[in-house]
């Protein structure tokens, strides 16, 4: 019919899985030391540990590693109270995630870091900067923070960046050639986020339009971004 508009196809925001299992970790000079750390469980020089790096890094996944090793049980820095802490430690280890400089109990934190050296229990803490830059109320808890080892996530290098890009796309089943992952390795900021959200637009671009994921329209997202 003449002058009729076309619907415009709408992309749905379907969930997506990433494997966190042992096999699908990239292992690169960026993340080797905190694999590293993993691996040597129960060897560790402390029996609480915290892994560190930006957003994206692959401390959840390494954390999950670690968690289906040690029979951890998981929970995360802001949910955690002093009421939940012995709960939290029934198993002998724990993974507490996303500490941050703020949102946490300090008491609960205090707690638990107590509770864990009496019941010789393991503890891996991941946060996205160490605890020193942190502003904490309690001088011991402050202390027993800046006493525990960290492990730093760095950037990716070149190959790492690559080979994250294929996985983010292989968890979202989009199927790409070297001329995309090339591209787009070149283009985006090295970092694990700008990876995965640059992989999320693409997938959610290619729905809308219902095209393939191309060079070509890998350039017109950037290119519009």
């Amino acid at each position: 019919m003449a002058g009729s508009v076309q619907p415009r196809q709408l992309a749905l925001a379907l969930p997506h899985t990433e494997s966190l299992s042992r096999d699908d970790f990239l292992e690169g000079p960026a993340n080797a030391a905190a694999l590293a750390l993993v691996d040597s469980w129960p060897d560790w020089p402390n029996r609480i540990m915290l892994l560190a790096g930006p957003e994206g890094s692959g401390k959840s996944h390494l954390a999950a590693i670690w968690a289906e090793e040690a029979g951890a049980r998981s929970t995360t820095a802001h949910a955690l109270t002093a009421a939940a802490v012995p709960g939290a430690l029934a198993t002998g280890a724990l993974v507490v995630e996303d500490l941050n400089p703020s949102g946490f109990d300090e008491r609960a934190l205090f707690h638990l870091m107590n509770l864990a050296r009496e019941d010789q229990a393991f503890v891996l803490i991941t946060a996205r900067v160490p605890p020193a830059a942190f502003q904490v109320e309690l001088r011991d808890l402050r202390s027993r923070l800046r006493a525990v080892p960290v492990v730093t996530l760095l950037s990716p290098d070149d190959q790492l960046f690559r080979a994250l890009i294929v996985k983010f796309c292989a968890d979202r089943q989009l199927s790409v050639d070297e001329t995309v992952v090339s591209y787009l390795a070149t283009r985006i900021e090295r970092s694990f986020a700008a990876a995965r959200q640059t992989v999320e637009l693409l997938d959610t671009e290619a729905l809308r339009l219902g095209r393939p994921v191309t060079r070509a329209l890998a350039a017109e997202l950037l290119r519009d971004a």
